[in-house]
């Protein structure tokens, strides 16, 4: 709403901007800390607007539920229960009338599998009508949205992916249609499905982008060409500065990796320690260090080696790739050096430190050979800001490192740099950027000093494409650490099958009202043994098939195969995956899955009782089973729903009652 940059580890930025987007049109102008749950809301948060989008998208989920069932090939009645199943699910109602994204990604999973469902369908009857390319179209944007609101979308997008390959390997083996028919039927499909969805996940970013155009607290984490590409912060700060490096610039040096924090290299006048806490040695030499905080040491002078000054030349003789370089500490005129000796904590290195002569047998090795990475040939200059640079010592063949470890007391807890020897292959932490520049003018140390500390005058702007900046922010989105702590209410994908954990979301400060995160234990159950019983009859049929014995029409095991396909594996696709996942996990993860299994419940359902059930006594036994079984679902959900909306207080003896769980897991563990 500020239109302030932020990086959220959490997923692409689709989802936020919908929620914005609500509160845009209520007037939310953006002025409230969101830092701690439960606190009051100000009179300028339009919670209703904010809150309407999730809320929508759950209510809309349910005769999409309907839908998807109904064009399955399955019954009024199954699809009527798939959508009420969805509806009275307590877990599913809570988490949609808060402002939070669940809701929307399920609307839209939903919407990818119902679009291709209607697509197949036209598909039958009247191929490349403009019904035919409006869900076609439909469900490469459901899906391209889907992953837009969290990365967990694309489990959806992919299970879409996969039976529509599976479509596409029948279209390839229709013999009605001519070679020219079925590539244009594969054309569409990729157009649709697989570019399509790119494009528009591109579109999310670029207004992304296009709307946090401002500076903030998270811009450290990104590169210094991306900062300086935000209004205000680095760019004001590199507003003016000289674009290609020349002998004689004055320069910081920001390492690209930027872990376990953002920082520059930087010197100061104390110098390693003698000895080691763990008995070795050092060279006594002026400390090199990588330090996280904008600072006058920081700053370092480009030198020619076959030339005494410090200055630039008029006109200025830029550097190049290959160049050979000297770097002179701006403070302290030492020059960057490492030799042979090992690196305080990282022994198999080597110390990068700047030279002090002690008049003993070890002369200065401070020679640099510049290696632009980023290089599009081997003449380029060294950029500010856009170059990304190596740093490899002529002597040794060792690369100017950051390894990241922090100093002991002695090196003021900064980060250790290093010369990396035995290096292979590219990793950031070898790779540097020049983040301000100025070009230097006073040969005198003291004048020196004070043009360090003095602003730059020349203004070059130096905007990054889109495609540079969306490829910055997505691999830092899927690299940045995120808090893997273990939290009062995570839980494991082993407890959300047996809804053996909840979240309390609001506890009311005065009253025992409260609102938790907790699901219908009977949907819950009963979905579980459903995808059981349907993997069952599946293997069972698929055996008896191959003893040449149909149990089902073709047409129907089509239908019966396709239901399983996109339910069944609907939930393994949005379950499974979490077992292979280090981060911190809760019940809400679930809730994608439990709605494709919620959809294969019915389902199963209504093929037990067309053709398990070979009697018509039968068949009524197992509608009045139904029946009761869901007239209990209603009365679990019914109980659990001042727990769903936190609109009363709880007496004492209702909240015991609603601890059942608890009461019968001491029973058991007693008996």
């Amino acid at each position: 709403m500020k239109r302030i940059f932020f990086l959220d580890g959490s997923g692409p930025p689709f989802g936020h901007m919908l929620l914005a987007l609500g509160g845009y049109l209520g007037g939310f102008d953006g002025n409230f800390l969101w830092n701690r749950i439960g606190a009051e809301y100000s009179s300028n948060v339009p919670v209703w607007s904010l809150r309407l989008l999730p809320a929508l998208s759950g209510a809309l989920s349910v005769p999409m539920a309907y839908e998807i069932v109904w064009e399955l090939g399955f019954s009024h009645c199954a699809a009527t229960g798939a959508a009420l199943l969805l509806l009275i699910e307590n877990a599913l109602i809570t988490q949609s009338r808060l402002m939070l994204l669940e809701s929307v990604l399920i609307f839209f999973n939903l919407l990818a599998v119902l679009s291709y469902l209607k697509f197949c369908n036209s598909q039958k009857h009247r191929p490349f009508s403009p019904r035919w390319w409006f869900w076609l179209v439909l469900t490469g944007v459901a899906c391209s949205c889907a992953v837009g609101i969290k990365y967990v979308g694309v489990f959806t997008y992919l299970l879409v992916l996969g039976v529509a390959a599976v479509h596409a390997w029948h279209v390839i083996g229709d013999q009605t249609l001519s070679n020219v028919r079925v590539l244009c039927h594969l054309l569409a499909r990729a157009a649709a499905l697989v570019v399509l969805p790119v494009l528009v996940y591109l579109l999310f970013f670029y207004i992304h982008l296009l709307l946090l155009c401002r500076s903030g607290p998270h811009d450290q984490i990104m590169s210094s060409a991306f900062q300086a590409s935000l209004e205000g912060g680095l760019a004001r700060v590199t507003q003016g500065q000289p674009l290609e490096v020349a002998f004689g610039s004055q320069v910081t040096l920001k390492n690209v990796f930027g872990q376990p924090v953002p920082c520059w290299l930087h010197s100061h006048q104390s110098t390693y320690p003698m000895i080691y806490e763990n008995g070795r040695g050092s060279s006594h030499q002026q400390q090199v260090t990588c330090y996280p905080f904008k600072d006058v040491n920081n700053w370092w002078i480009v030198k020619d080696p076959g030339r005494h000054q410090l200055v630039v030349n008029n006109p200025p003789r830029p550097v190049r790739h290959g160049d050979v370089v000297q770097l002179v500490h701006g403070m302290t005129t030492r020059l960057l050096n490492t030799h042979d000796v090992a690196a305080p904590l990282s022994p198999h290195a080597q110390e990068v430190s700047c030279y002090i002569d002690y008049n003993i047998s070890m002369p200065p090795q401070n020679l640099w050979r510049l290696d632009i990475v980023n290089r599009e040939s081997d003449t380029d200059v060294w950029k500010t800001i856009l170059s990304e640079v190596r740093f490899v010592h002529v002597n040794t063949s060792a690369i100017l490192k950051l390894s990241g470890v922090p100093l002991p007391d002695w090196g003021f807890r900064q980060l250790e740099v290093v010369g990396e020897k035995l290096f292979r292959g590219y990793h950031e932490s070898t790779v540097w950027n020049v983040e301000e520049h100025r070009y230097g003018r006073s040969q005198e140390q003291k004048e020196r000093e004070l043009e360090l500390h003095s602003p730059t005058q020349v203004d070059i702007g130096r905007n990054l494409s889109f495609m540079a900046r969306f490829s910055e922010l997505q691999w830092r989105m899927l690299t940045v650490r995120s808090d893997d702590s273990e939290h009062k209410y995570s839980s494991t994908p082993l407890d959300w099958v047996m809804l053996d954990t909840n979240i309390a979301y609001w506890l009311h400060p005065r009253t025992s009202a409260q609102i938790h995160l907790l699901g219908n234990v009977v949907i819950w159950a009963s979905a579980s043994l459903a995808t059981l019983v349907y993997a069952l009859l599946f293997i069972w049929y698929l055996l008896r098939r191959r003893r040449r014995v149909c149990d089902l029409p073709e047409d129907r095991w089509l239908r019966w195969v396709l239901a399983g396909a996109l339910c069944a594996g609907g939930w393994a696709v949005n379950y499974l995956p979490f077992f292979l996942m280090e981060k911190t996990l809760f019940l809400y993860h679930y809730l994608p899955a439990l709605t494709f299994q919620i959809l294969l419940l019915p389902v199963v359902l209504e093929h037990i009782s067309d053709h398990l059930c070979r009697s018509q006594l039968q068949r009524s036994l197992f509608t009045a089973l139904v029946v009761a079984w869901f007239t209990s679902a209603c009365h679990v959900s019914n109980m659990l729903r001042p727990l769903t909306y936190g609109d009363r207080s709880l007496s004492p003896s209702e909240l015991k009652a609603l601890r059942w769980k608890d009461s019968w897991d001491i029973l058991i563990r007693k008996y």
